[in-house]
């Protein structure tokens, strides 16, 4: 049998706020590879989406918003990796701010509710000193990357994604 029963199916009421955020960033950011794991054979420029495992709520609310605590890295590669990775992460805090300001909603996956950066950009030199985890043990030669903190809440869809 490939894939989940349907009867698991219509159990689920919200996808992972990290497929949320991916479909946000990757309509908003064409060329930049956005994702949610590292490849074998990286491009570059790219956005890497990790929700903070300390933090997740749902309150009991038949309504269901997901609050999570997400790490961007944006990574860029030289000549101007480090100046392209930070202005990536300036472009990720817009991104985000404006699809809550425009309750931008992604079919399926529901609109944000709640935004904020809880940690600035801040260059981040190697791979090992992420605070998410680890898939390099050092960057690739002349590649940078930042790293931003945001407490997002993601309401459901108003119908189940997967029914």
């Amino acid at each position: 049998m490939a894939g989940l029963p349907p009867a698991v199916r219509a159990l689920v009421e919200m996808s992972p706020v990290e497929d949320f955020v991916q479909a946000v960033l990757a309509e908003a950011l064409p060329g930049v590879n956005v994702q949610t794991l590292i490849q074998p054979a990286q491009a570059f420029p790219l956005v890497l989406i990790r929700r903070y495992p300390q933090v997740g709520d749902w309150s009991g609310d038949t309504r269901f918003v997901d609050v999570a605590d997400m790490i961007i890295h944006t990574f860029a590669e030289d000549p101007d990796g480090d100046e392209d990775a930070a202005l990536l992460a300036e472009a990720v805090r817009v991104v985000l701010r404006d699809a809550w300001l425009l309750n931008r909603i992604v079919p399926g996956r529901g609109h944000l509710v709640r935004y904020e950066m809880t940690s600035a950009p801040r260059r981040a030199t190697d791979w090992a000193t992420a605070t998410g985890p680890v898939q390099y043990a050092d960057l690739p030669s002349g590649v940078w990357r930042y790293e931003t903190l945001f407490r997002l809440a993601v309401r459901k869809p108003k119908t189940k994604p997967f029914s």
